[in-house]
């Protein structure tokens, strides 16, 4: 076997087969005509001197030998590209780099610190994904993604997080509603409420149910609504049809007169979430990250209340 003639364009080529399923959708994506990707991929299959995919299957798929070979073909150009961006990077930030954050932060955070960033890291070409948290966690796994900005901590093996804040969250209630009349709720007065939660797969659903407890009555009834914008759930309670929790950078969103008349502090403990920068511990783009890392934490610090230390961090993922 002669890998001497194996070239990096084969290699993305047989991936892209591999990804899209189908050698008319590959070469579009390579932009490279149908018939030069196919005698790219059979010239690369001759070299290897196997058969990579079962052209007699629709969709296309690997065969046996194949997958395994494109799984060591995609570490190959992963590393290649790790190569080109620790050039391209020299002693300061610079190159691409792919960042997913989550639904719930992404209004309220990316404004904070994106044009910080922008104005002193003029080198790094940011590509800002929206994600929901295990898609992140998926595509560090897979290096798709240089870092991810998510509700933290994760614990989870083979993944860094760096802390940048603690958000604080706050009980939005209707008009009207008895609790309006203290200055905190509490997690015991709080189950009794019906309350529009974020729906399954977000982590701000998860951390709102734990800290009101397994017991939380979700809405429901005549209307049957997932919604994963905030300001969806409070137009919703403005009308009267439960409650909600809504974390700190969206309270300061909301209007004065709805501020004062409908928000309570939330306490007994006080419940926060950590907003992190996650990152794999292998990750080499060290110079971008902490250069964006420092950016979130500097417009997160300038926004975001003095939170207690007794304070209780919910874990977003159960």
């Amino acid at each position: 076997m002669d890998l001497t003639q194996v070239t990096l364009t084969q290699m993305r080529y047989a991936v892209a087969v591999a990804d899209t399923l189908n050698f008319r959708q590959a070469a579009e994506q390579c932009h490279v005509s149908q018939s030069g990707l196919s005698m790219q991929i059979h010239k690369l299959e001759e070299l290897l001197g196997c058969v990579l995919f079962d052209r007699s299957r629709k969709p296309v798929l690997a065969t046996a030998e194949g997958s395994s070979a494109v799984e060591q073909m995609r570490a190959v150009l992963r590393e290649t590209e790790r190569l080109a961006q620790v050039i391209a990077e020299g002693d300061e930030p610079a190159g691409r780099f792919r960042l997913g954050v989550i639904p719930s932060l992404s209004p309220t955070v990316l404004p904070l610190f994106l044009p910080h960033f922008v104005r002193n890291h003029a080198r790094v070409e940011l590509i800002v994904e929206e994600l929901q948290t295990h898609e992140i966690i998926s595509r560090l796994r897979a290096e798709q993604l240089d870092a991810g900005l998510a509700a933290t901590p994760l614990d989870i093996r083979g993944l860094h997080e760096r802390p940048l804040g603690r958000e604080p969250m706050f009980a939005y209630l209707p008009a009207g509603d008895p609790l309006l009349r203290r200055k905190t709720v509490d997690q015991t007065s709080l189950r009794d409420r019906a309350l529009w939660v974020m729906p399954e797969g977000h982590c701000f659903r998860t951390q709102v149910l734990t800290y009101c407890d397994s017991q939380t009555r979700l809405q429901s009834g005549p209307i049957q609504f997932e919604s994963g914008s905030f300001q969806t759930l409070v137009r919703l309670v403005n009308a009267g049809l439960g409650a909600t929790v809504l974390p700190e950078l969206v309270v300061q969103g909301l209007s004065a007169h709805h501020r004062k008349k409908q928000v309570r502090p939330l306490v007994n403990p006080t419940p926060v979430r950590e907003i992190g920068l996650v990152t794999t511990r292998a990750h080499l783009r060290r110079r971008v990250s902490d250069a964006l890392a420092d950016s979130i934490e500097r417009g997160l610090a300038g926004a975001l209340s003095v939170v207690s230390p007794r304070a209780t961090i919910l874990r977003p993922v159960e």
